[in-house]
């Protein structure tokens, strides 16, 4: 499957903030020995020698783009609305799962009730849509907000990935 994920990233230009968003999707695919692998593979969004990711697939977007700019802030909607979306359709397969399913078969996975419980607690992987320049997955506002407060030359870039 693909998606489309974002990185934030500190950097003064356009060249520095796709270099350094490149270096992140690089380790949530696993290619820093150190970091194990998120996903499959990445393609960001200035590629052009693929025809089955990236533009391809989502059409044109942004390489990168300064958070505070138009491109950035709709990026950045994208993202959030993707992981909130994305917390909120697990989290109520969980309550339901509590509500309707015995121990026993939550510990079974009936209903992949044991999957939606993994999914809401995740740090990484295809629930979070958004990640800091250290492959830290955003997961709740407050964390998403500070990063937006603290930062000074923010930009935001796209990537698409496979899981």
């Amino acid at each position: 499957m693909h998606m489309v994920i974002y990185t934030l990233v500190e950097a003064s230009t356009h060249d520095d903030a796709l270099a350094t968003g490149k270096s992140v999707f690089a380790r949530l695919v696993g290619a820093d020995p150190d970091a194990g692998a998120v996903f499959d593979y990445y393609v960001t969004f200035d590629e052009e020698d693929t025809s089955v990711a990236g533009k391809a697939r989502w059409g044109e977007l942004p390489t990168a783009a300064p958070v505070d700019s138009d491109d950035g802030r709709d990026l950045l909607d994208r993202g959030w609305e993707a992981t909130k979306e994305e917390f909120e359709r697990n989290l109520e397969r969980v309550k339901e799962a509590i509500d309707e399913l015995s121990d026993e078969e939550i510990m079974r996975d009936e209903d992949l009730a044991r999957h939606a419980f993994h999914q809401v607690g995740a740090y990484d992987g295809p629930t979070i849509f958004l990640y800091t320049e250290h492959g830290t997955g955003i997961r709740h506002r407050g964390q998403l907000d500070r990063l937006l407060e603290e930062s000074e030359e923010l930009w935001i870039v796209p990537a698409d990935v496979h899981f």
